[in-house]
């Protein structure tokens, strides 16, 4: 996994939303450079991994594997029932039984401080901001074991994506550039001096991950780079010909993380990308393909896979995800992982979906038979079970009382069907 290391000017900015883990699309919390990272002294030694074979990654053609991100481990542990009401979606889960899972490591929660390292046990309310019910949980330690759990019933199964994000305050550079007015420090890109914290933290997530059998086999440097609330700025000038700057940052951000991978025992994978589905550039933002454009060609061949966000409702942004990657002429060719998608009223800032109330289930059931069709696309990920209050694309409401119709059309893509078999019927319902 290693690629040369190259000198590259940078600035910018990162940041992920929400507290504990009670998603990162809240507006009050806004989501996101140094050369030669080198492991801080009395740096936390990473457990050999057991090894066994790992299920290969999905061949590009016909065919779509399916993924979820859940934060709650209450409602992904295989082993332990839940009270009601989540005990229906602990069910729903093991019905989806994903392929995939993504995992959002939010690094501004949890390291208050550059003295102390990252909390993986931090106590979590188990709230949704201020929507009840409420099951809490051990921090980042309890996710990882209810993990391994679903992990330990079958191996080439909930495989896992690590995404990282969120700066913290101590870690942010100052402001600059071409800023909304709602920019926040968390948006804003890590110092250089700051990166082999970033590192730490990959390392010690590995560390737990081994203590309660979880494999992390494959690994994000950041959630949606290509937009300000998790990058910021995105221009130095508030002009959309201003160069965009994202990819400078994420490139930093992609070494630091790669520097860990390779120092880390058994086996991680890189994957480029969770860009947002933003097809065209402004003075605050930069299009899927200006961001591909602007990364090296190390660090774009350096992956076979790219992630890519796309809301239901809005236009498939796999074009031009596809078209940007294949002219780098990279040795392999990129198939490309779906990573957030999900249908509901999602806010146009987040999703660039001009009118996401008047998509429905039968949408997302269409555009999953067009990425089954699509042999670039192989895996795509639901955003999330439990829905956030503020980003409502989920397969249970908020309180736990709903379930949306997307899940019985998730769980008919998932469960035991193979990804290579022929698209299931519309499982909508009226």
């Amino acid at each position: 996994m290693r690629w040369p290391v190259i000198l590259y000017a940078l600035a910018a900015a990162v940041l992920v939303g929400a507290s504990a883990f009670e998603l990162s699309r809240d507006d009050t919390a806004d989501l996101s450079i140094s050369i030669n990272v080198i492991a801080p002294p009395g740096a936390t030694p990473v457990p050999a991994p057991t090894t066994s074979p790992l299920a290969p990654v999905p061949a590009a053609g016909p065919g779509l594997a399916v993924g979820i991100t859940e934060f709650n481990p209450n409602l992904v542990a295989a082993d332990t029932p839940a009270p009601e009401p989540w005990e229906q979606a602990r069910q729903a889960i093991g019905a989806l039984d994903p392929t995939f899972f993504r995992l959002v490591i939010d690094w501004h929660h949890l390291q208050a401080t550059a003295e102390a390292p990252a909390d993986l046990n931090k106590p979590e309310t188990g709230c949704m901001r201020e929507v009840q019910p409420c099951l809490g949980w051990a921090g980042v330690r309890q996710q990882l074991a209810a993990l391994a759990s679903r992990q330990k019933e079958d191996p080439d199964r909930w495989q896992t994506l690590v995404v990282l994000t969120g700066t913290p305050e101590w870690a942010a550079a100052p402001p600059s550039g071409c800023e909304r007015e709602k920019a926040t420090v968390r948006a804003r890109a890590p110092r250089p001096e700051t990166l082999p914290a970033y590192r730490q933290l990959v390392l010690d997530v590995l560390t737990v991950a081994r203590e309660e059998g979880a494999t992390l086999r494959f690994w994000s440097p950041w959630n949606e780079p290509n937009l300000p609330p998790f990058v910021s700025p995105q221009r130095a000038e508030c002009d959309p010909a201003s160069p965009s700057l994202a990819p400078g940052v994420y490139t930093e951000l992609a070494k630091t993380l790669t520097s860990a991978l390779d120092e880390a025992p058994g086996e991680q994978q890189l994957v480029i990308g969770e860009t947002a589905g933003l097809l065209k550039d402004t003075k605050l933002v930069t299009s899927v393909g200006e961001f591909i454009r602007g990364l090296p060609e190390e660090l774009v061949c350096s992956s076979t896979v790219y992630s890519q966000h796309a809301y239901i409702g809005g236009r498939d942004p796999v074009e031009q995800a596809a078209t940007a990657l294949a002219a780098r002429g990279c040795p392999e060719p990129h198939t490309i992982w779906i990573t957030e998608t999900g249908v509901g009223p999602a806010p146009e800032e987040y999703s660039a979906v001009p009118d996401p109330a008047a998509a429905g289930c039968r949408d997302l059931h269409e555009r999953l038979v067009q990425w089954w069709n699509d042999p670039r696309v192989t895996v795509a990920f639901q955003y999330t079970v439990r829905e956030d209050d503020k980003f409502p694309v989920g397969l249970f409401s908020t309180d736990l009382t709903e379930t949306r119709p997307a899940l019985r059309e998730w769980q008919a893509w998932g469960g035991a069907r193979p990804a290579t078999a022929p698209p299931p019927a519309d499982a909508c319902g009226t």
